[in-house]
């Protein structure tokens, strides 16, 4: 730092500053922070090696480079009533006075000016400059400045530019001084308190406290400057107001002044960005908040659409079981009505029964099963689909009312571009899965699934059949053993004994044939309701899962960032205040 030879203490404060602001640095890089916002830190740490900058910024009329002028004693800017400053000036100590462009935007005018020894003064297009880019240089050095000495006109005070650009200032966290410039315009002493103190409530609304105010007239103070030693020389320079202002700031800009200046200026940069990172973390944060929320209510929905379907898939299994109860109802009025004496002559006739059997107690079982499961098979995967498009609604409406949620300024990065992209895909596959949708497709598929399953568990080759001709085939065979035992008994010449015990012997392997089917038929397609239940939820879970595990490894992320953000900060306040002290 060009300021003087540092003393020990000081130059602890600039050590452990830089540290800050490089860790700062490091930071908001891993942060994604916009290259703006990167470089104007590290610009911040190199002007500690820089000579103390002391910007002057007001409207163009206000009278800045007349200002200046008197400051340094002659007349080193043009003045007049139009623009006469279009860009940066920064003025500097030579030992011969010239002028060159360092940027397209940037004049170095360099003076043998003792003022400027140990001073760069920056002289800036107005806050009201016509052309826009003429302010938007103004606004990126005031970052870079030490001290601010705002200049307004007595004429026009406290304008509405005047006071926007003063809020940027304070954001920055800027030392500023207020210039009431033109004060010969009035014709007395109670006007001028009048507008000091218009200057001074306005500027303690918007900075939060009393800057100071030095009402006085550049014009006068040049002009008194140039004039040799006289006692009109005196009444002029009194009647400038001047000398007040420049005793302030030789006294503020004293060695050990302008070494503090020069360390608290990268701490309000510092502040600055911190402050608008550690926003945009916690804004993150509520974002993932909201995602969190996004995966949580979609796995409430799958945990509902799991208790709703396996509500509605009983009364929809009980009538798959109740064409069986209706089988065993109509086998035990076959057996009361066949195996009598009366019928004697036809129990010879084992094909005979074997067809009635068939006709009256299988009947059209085969059919009603295979309508029966077809339903519920029709209505499982209706309710996937149901469930696809339920998922793919509501990240449509999640997804619309994300784009309304934007990161600070431009700290979103390739976040926001992830975290909307993931959104979408997971939506895309919703809407892919439902323009694909082949219900035809899936209801074959689950029919054939639940057909073989039932065939395994009842260990039986029914090959590509339905599945309720499957379970007519199985329950058929019944109808070979009752025959059979009928027979052995009438052969036998036993009818009028061993009839009511075969009848018996009969309708008891009946009802445990068909209930032994039953059981392992409602097994079965549980089992196999479940298995397509699962599989169901676990295609959505796969579709969500890039989407969950971005909202977790940002969430970690941002967490530390926060926390590394909020340590900074409060080391920066900690530095202000030894800085201060």
């Amino acid at each position: 730092m060009p300021i003087t030879i540092l003393d020990e203490r000081q130059s602890k404060l600039l050590a452990e500053e830089r540290h800050l602001l490089e860790d700062l640095r490091e930071l908001l890089a891993r942060f994604e922070a916009s290259a703006a916002d990167l470089a104007l830190l590290r610009r911040a740490s190199l002007d500690l090696d820089e000579l103390f900058l002391l910007v002057v910024v007001g409207e163009f009329n206000a009278g800045k480079s007349a200002f200046i002028n008197a400051l340094l004693g002659e007349a080193v800017l043009p003045e007049g009533v139009t623009p006469t400053t279009t860009q940066i000036n920064l003025l500097r100590h030579g030992s011969s006075s010239s002028s060159h462009t360092l940027t397209g935007d940037v004049l170095e005018i360099v003076r043998p000016v003792p003022f400027l020894g140990e001073v760069t003064i920056v002289d800036t297009p107005g806050t009201n400059a016509v052309i826009r880019r003429h302010e938007e240089i103004t606004r990126e050095f005031v970052p870079r400045s030490d001290l601010v000495l705002f200049v307004t006109s007595a004429d026009r005070p406290f304008t509405e530019s005047e006071r926007l650009f003063l809020e940027r200032i304070r954001e920055w966290g800027k030392k500023v001084v207020l210039v009431l410039n033109k004060v010969d315009l009035f014709a007395s002493e109670a006007e001028i308190q009048q507008v000091d103190h218009f200057i001074a409530d306005h500027a303690r609304a918007l900075l939060g406290f009393a800057p100071e105010i030095f009402p006085l007239s550049a014009r006068l103070a040049l002009r008194a400057k140039q004039m040799p030693e006289s006692a009109e020389r005196q009444q002029i320079w009194e009647a400038s107001r001047f000398g007040a202002l420049e005793l302030y700031v030789y006294r503020t800009l004293d060695n050990e002044g302008r070494v503090r200046l020069k360390l608290l200026s990268p701490l309000g940069v510092a502040e600055r960005l911190s402050g608008q990172y550690l926003g945009a973390a916690e804004e993150r944060l509520n974002l993932l908040a909201e995602d969190d929320k996004t995966v949580a209510n979609i796995e409430a929905q799958l945990a509902l659409y799991s208790s709703d379907m396996r509500r509605d898939f009983l009364p929809r299994l009980m009538q798959v079981e109740n064409v069986i109860y209706e089988l065993n109802e109509r086998g035990d009025r076959f057996f009361d009505e066949t195996l009598r004496l009366g019928r004697i002559l036809d129990l010879f006739n084992a094909e005979r029964i074997r067809g009635q059997f068939e006709r009256e107690v299988l009947a059209d079982t085969s059919q009603r099963i295979d309508r029966t499961v077809q339903e519920l098979i029709d209505w499982m995967v209706d309710q996937d689909l149901r469930l696809w498009q339920a998922v793919m609604d509501y990240l449509s409406r999640r997804r619309q009312a994300s784009y309304g949620e934007h990161i600070i300024g431009e700290v979103g990065g390739s976040f926001e571009y992830n975290r909307q992209e993931l959104l979408q895909s997971v939506g895309r596959t919703a809407r892919d899965v439902i323009d694909s949708y082949d219900r035809e497709g899936e209801a074959r598929h689950l029919a054939g699934a639940m057909r073989d399953a039932v065939a395994h568990t009842a260990l039986a080759e029914i090959g590509a059949v339905s599945l309720g001709t499957a379970i007519a085939v199985l329950v058929g065979t019944a109808a070979a053993d009752i025959t059979g035992l009928l027979a052995a008994g009438v052969l036998a010449g036993l009818g009028l004994i061993i009839i009511p015990a075969r009848k018996r012997q009969a309708q008891r392997k009946f009802h445990a044939k068909s209930n032994e089917l039953r059981l392992r038929l409602s097994a079965a397609m549980r089992e196999q309701f479940e298995h397509e239940l699962a599989a169901s939820q676990q295609r959505i879970r796969d579709a969500v899962a890039p989407y969950s595990r971005f909202v977790r490894a940002e969430r970690a992320k941002v967490v530390a960032m926060r926390d590394g953000l909020l340590s900074v900060r409060d080391d920066l306040a900690r530095l202000r205040s030894q800085i201060e002290g």
